[in-house]
């Protein structure tokens, strides 16, 4: 397949593109020096880097188009100048997207499209899964989401299948939240936050691109996804086990006070109670090679000193 790849080089990009060494990619990137530094290991020469859209007048000649570009959501306040940022950088270019789509006269039979379980908000205690409508407005993470997967979905017809990826927290100690939570834990400090009874939805890095590249490989997959393992944990459940991993010791909190001091509005990432199942990834067929945390954060830093 020849595939339209963004946010190619960042965290979930970078090992997605171990597992589609087969296709033809085109990746779009600001800076093609810093993509191909971050992609050293990765492109087996398989790879051609674009800087912009403009130059693309259709994707007549692609099959498919994953689009994982966005500013992370996670790594600063959430002041109005970085809810803008963080709004553009997914609404805009999809958008573009969507045009060329439409633009097409062969248009590629996929379009995957990144979303996130923010899009749900806090849900306490409750199992659900895609299924579940939302309506009221519920807080930042939905309102980005929401208007991200309905300016995706506006490419779907008879000729192209659009995938919306509502990924939960993606693990690898490299990025995201695991390499965050390390430090403190390493000096036997960490422990859960707040209460610790929020859910946390949470994936192994194997199964995101896994269950990315089923998706792109299988034709009747169609509409939402959550993109988490199919037990989600407690935070405490999750700092436990983290904890013993590590061999560490698990004694402290941090209160709920503390982090809404450090974090602002964001802190809503750590305290919504999300406990989504991933009930249309898995009655299509896919099977996850880590559905349960213990082995899955065993795996993690088995290689992590």
């Amino acid at each position: 397949m020849k595939l339209l790849l963004t946010g190619g080089s960042g965290f979930i990009g970078r090992e997605l593109l171990k597992h589609l060494t087969t296709h033809e990619i085109v990746l779009l990137t600001r800076n093609t020096k810093a993509a191909q530094q971050a992609l050293n290991h990765t492109d087996m020469g398989n790879v051609t880097y674009i800087n912009d859209l403009d130059s693309l007048q259709h994707l007549n000649d692609f099959d498919g188009v994953i689009n994982l570009a966005g500013e992370p959501i996670a790594d600063k306040r959430w002041t109005k100048k970085q809810k803008k940022i963080i709004c553009d950088s997914r609404w805009r270019l999809t958008e573009k997207l969507v045009e060329l789509i439409h633009a097409s006269t062969n248009p590629p039979n996929v379009f995957i499209s990144g979303s996130a379980v923010g899009f749900y908000g806090d849900q306490q205690q409750h199992p659900f899964d895609e299924t579940l409508r939302v309506t009221e407005n519920n807080g930042f993470p939905h309102q980005v989401c929401a208007k991200w997967e309905q300016i995706a979905s506006r490419a779907r017809s008879d000729m192209t299948r659009v995938c919306l990826l509502r990924t939960g927290v993606v693990m690898a100690p490299e990025g995201g939240a695991l390499k965050k939570m390390l430090p403190p834990y390493k000096l036997g400090v960490g422990g859960p936050l707040g209460s610790g009874r929020q859910y946390m939805p949470w994936i192994h890095m194997l199964d995101m691109v896994r269950a990315i590249v089923y998706l792109l490989e299988t034709p009747h997959a169609l509409g939402e996804f959550n993109l988490c393992a199919p037990h989600p944990v407690t935070n405490k459940e999750f700092s436990q086990t983290l904890a013993k991993a590590l061999k560490r010791p698990h004694l402290l909190f941090t209160p709920k006070w503390g982090m809404q001091l450090l974090m602002g509005e964001s802190s809503v990432l750590l305290f919504d109670s999300i406990r989504a199942k991933p009930k249309k990834l898995t009655e299509l067929g896919f099977r996850f090679s880590y559905s349960r945390i213990e082995p899955a954060l065993n795996n993690l830093l088995q290689h992590h000193d």
